[in-house]
């Protein structure tokens, strides 16, 4: 068995990201199994084992930035195993060294006699290739100022027959340099060919499903020339002839950013993973700070384009993307009527948009919920000795006021649950003032009115207020500030049924209370089992800002409030 280490091949210059590390330390590989995936501006690379063997040790990780050489990591193999390209680099180094060794023996008139030699054969070659188009993978057919150029496939590893999987451009269309017209597709990796200049689509020679080589034609592509661009193509075979001559004034004169660069846009290579994505698009995705996997693809073959990532954004802030959580497939759509008749009715506004804020709070927040059952018999008794009192009022008193009130003391008493979390997680917010929101049904959909200072009011202020804040819902009258400032809110289905459920907190708040409806329960009071009136209370909270403790503490001091009323005056 012999050992060999692994490195980084020649990858365009420059330091590369190592995104990916394919392989850990005691993995048996074959000969072009990927090893690591690396990520430039330009292009995302595999980096495939040039030998089958097994992975000793690695010296990158993800995250790492490397260059040409560094180590990858160290295989070990079987003697004799290296492959024919490894036995002719060998060869090619080898023989390089021995030239160089060669060189250096010799003496300096020889040497420079050989360097008159090379410089005469290259002004030669300059004069040859002088009246040639720039190498840029493109053949220039008109030499005005409105130039036309056909852009071809430049050189992409060799190969013939590389599939055309996608043009992402058509005739007449205006691009930028660097724009993607076409994506090729090799059996390692698909490649966007970029558009070397800013113009205008003539014609296209290509279409997909076409086979492609290096040199074949993509588009023809119309574009303003400048006299600096012809400055530039001019300039290198005018300097070796007359290294001495100044330059002209046109091209002095002409500021240094509208120069053209003479090398053409480089293809980006994507290599193939779960998601299939450019590397634009994944640097795009990267300054969204979006994870790909979330964003459902439209090009062709499951390609996620630009125009993807951008309505995923804007559904996002609009709300639109509620439907579904993050990273989870969509509930498909389902043609109900093959089945029987059917009755389609849009969502009023007001329920899209309470579905768009239930949607947010569910995702963002971890919710935890606690039960209880409160015993509020003496409660009941009271409201019933008022209740000639409120008729003469004009006030009902529910049992709503007494939780208003309780919730306001238990709030003031443990602060925390009077607070909410800074937008970037690292503070929290407490309030001085005591705002309780309480969930109203409406015709139109859910909204939750604020009654504020509570903590201030009576409990017949509490009453009214309550009752004619819930009316103007049902009527649609209440205003923005209205629903505005709240720190608590009450959701109550007392007057519906049920034993106990989980509502969503209102976010930003922290916590949230569930009312379900009273029932005669036995409770045993040490020597026989009696009839209570027992009120199933919940309270869900967000296990960011509240832990455990927290809510037990504040679930049973506002129990203990509401089972002994008098303790709200305390």
């Amino acid at each position: 068995m012999a050992k060999e280490t692994v490195k980084i091949p020649d990858v365009g210059g420059g330091d590369v990201d190592v995104i990916e590390v394919c392989v850990k330390v005691g993995d048996v590989v074959a000969k072009e199994d990927s090893l690591i995936v690396l990520e430039s501006d330009k292009a995302s690379m595999e980096i495939p084992s040039p030998l089958a063997g097994k992975v000793l040790s690695i010296s990158v990780k993800d995250g790492s930035t490397v260059h040409e050489g560094d180590v990858i990591l160290e295989l070990e193999v079987e003697a004799g195993a290296a492959t024919q390209d490894t036995e002719e680099q060998d060869t090619s180094e080898q023989t390089s060294a021995e030239s160089k060794s060669a060189k250096a023996d010799k003496n300096a008139d020889a040497e420079k006699e050989k360097e008159k030699e090379k410089e005469k054969e290259k002004e030669k070659e300059r004069e040859k290739e002088s009246p040639a188009p720039k190498a840029a993978s493109a053949e220039k057919t008109v030499s005005t100022d409105l130039q036309r150029e056909t852009v071809k496939v430049p050189d992409i590893g060799g190969g013939d027959g590389i599939e055309v999987i996608e043009v992402c451009v058509a005739e007449g269309d205006e691009v930028s340099e660097g724009d993607s017209l076409v994506v090729l597709e090799s059996d390692k990796a698909s490649m966007e060919i970029p558009s070397p200049y800013s113009g205008k689509i003539i014609s296209l020679a290509i279409k997909a499903g076409d086979s492609a080589k290096q040199g074949t034609a993509i588009a023809e592509i119309e574009y303003q020339a400048s006299a600096e661009e012809g400055a530039v193509e001019e300039e290198p075979a005018q300097a070796d002839a007359e290294p001495e001559k100044p330059a002209s004034p046109v091209a002095a004169s002409a500021p240094p950013s509208a120069a053209k660069p003479t090398a053409p846009v480089s293809p980006s290579v994507v290599s193939h993973a779960d998601v299939y994505a450019g590397p634009a698009v994944r640097k795009l995705a990267r300054e969204f700070g979006l994870e790909l996997e979330q964003v459902p693809p439209s090009g062709p073959r499951g390609r996620i384009l630009k125009e993807d990532l951008q309505q995923f954004v804007k559904d996002l802030a609009t709300g639109k993307g509620a439907s579904t959580g993050t990273g989870i497939p969509a509930i498909p759509e389902v043609d109900f009527s093959q089945f029987g008749e059917i009755d389609v009715q849009a969502l009023s506004k007001l329920h899209k948009l309470t579905a768009a804020n239930m949607h947010r709070s569910w995702v963002n927040l971890p919710h935890v919920t606690q039960f209880d059952d409160v015993d509020i018999s003496e409660l009941e008794d009271f409201r019933a000795s008022v209740k000639k009192e409120g008729e003469q009022r004009g006030v009902k008193l529910t049992p709503l006021p007494f939780l208003l009130k309780a919730a306001a003391l238990a709030l003031r008493t443990y602060p925390k649950f009077n607070a909410s979390l800074s937008a970037d997680g690292e503070s929290m917010i407490f309030k001085k003032y005591v705002n309780i929101g309480i969930a109203v049904d409406t015709p139109a959909g859910l909204v939750v009115p604020v009654i504020r200072d509570v903590d201030k009011k009576s409990l017949w202020e509490l009453a009214a207020e309550s009752a004619e804040l819930a009316q103007k819902a049902k009527d649609r009258k209440l205003k923005p500030a209205d629903m505005q400032g709240g720190c608590f809110t009450i959701s109550s289905l007392g007057s519906i049924g049920g034993t106990g459920f989980t509502p969503i907190i209102n976010a930003p708040e922290v916590a949230i209370m569930g009312v379900s409806k009273l029932a005669v329960k036995p409770q045993w009071n040490g020597s026989e089992f009696v009839p209570r009136k027992m009120l199933p209370v919940s309270l869900s909270y967000d296990h960011r800002a509240i832990n455990g403790v927290d809510a037990g503490q504040f679930f049973t001091y506002l129990g203990e409030l509401l089972v002994d009323i008098r303790r709200l005056l305390l």
